[in-house]
């Protein structure tokens, strides 16, 4: 997320505007070895998946008030078993299992951390939109944020749009996330899936009146999905039943309220 500064009572402070980061290209971790056969079961992740994570109409919800202290530190496990281990050594699919998965997991702990919240935005720092600048891990010797692992490796690294249906922001608005770890022997099929889905579901893309609704994240990263509006077109129209018109008046929003099951 990026930040402005205004002043205030004669004191400066950022103001944060929901325009997303650029893809920023680190170098570090551009190297893989296609020769690995080291596998990532992310068993331990699948099994707080299928115990905490529930479909309800077009969100997929999680149960952060049910999470036990022993599955607490099932994922704290999973997370440290992920941080030891340094991805530039794994094969490139391998990789991009690791790298979301452990983005969604470390998004969760962040939540349960900070549990009861209405919405991910409210944590960091006293002025920070979210945590999504705040160290949460250490790999290969580097600390690490949410934003260094979407904008500064997955999405320079990959440049494939999908990448913004596999990794999740605890948010209603957001792709869901994923009732599937991701894996590098099926990494192809799941996006397509995540796309598919997102684009087919209100939150994702809904007509109007004479206008379409699109979630902000096509206004936020237009530049993964083709540079324009009608790149962005373009691209819903690959996974979307009933087809946007090319000349279709598009608007955006975005539900920032916690993707969390109810009582």
């Amino acid at each position: 997320m990026q930040k402005h500064l205004i002043l205030l009572f004669g004191l400066v402070f950022p103001l944060i505007s929901q325009a997303a980061p650029k893809a920023d290209y680190w170098a570090m971790w551009d190297a893989h070895n296609p020769d690995s056969q080291a596998t990532f079961t992310h068993h331990s992740w699948q099994v707080l998946l299928d115990k905490y994570l529930q479909p309800q109409g077009q969100h997929t919800l999680f149960n952060y008030a049910a999470v036990t202290e022993a599955d607490k530190a099932t994922l704290d496990h999973y997370i440290g078993m992920l941080t030891k281990r340094d991805p530039r050594t794994l094969s490139k699919d391998e990789q991009y299992a690791y790298w979301v998965n452990l983005y969604n997991a470390v998004t969760v702990t962040l939540i349960l951390d900070a549990y009861p919240v209405s919405s991910i935005t409210k944590l960091g720092g006293l002025f920070s939109f979210g945590p999504w600048d705040d160290d949460v891990v250490t790999v290969a010797g580097e600390a690490l944020t949410l934003n260094d692992i979407e904008h500064r490796i997955l999405r320079p690294l990959w440049q494939d749009p999908r990448t913004h249906y596999a990794v999740n922001c605890a948010s209603l608005g957001c792709p869901n996330l994923q009732p599937q770890a991701f894996q590098a022997d099926t990494l192809d099929a799941q996006l397509e899936q995540a796309a598919y889905t997102f684009i087919n579901s209100d939150k994702g893309v809904s007509q109007q009146g004479n206008q379409w609704q699109l979630s902000s994240i096509y206004e936020w990263f237009e530049t993964d999905f083709g540079g324009s509006e009608q790149g962005v077109i373009t691209h819903i129209n690959q996974y979307r039943d009933i087809k946007l018109p090319k000349d279709a008046r598009l608007d955006y929003d975005y539900d920032w309220t916690l993707n969390q099951l109810a009582d």
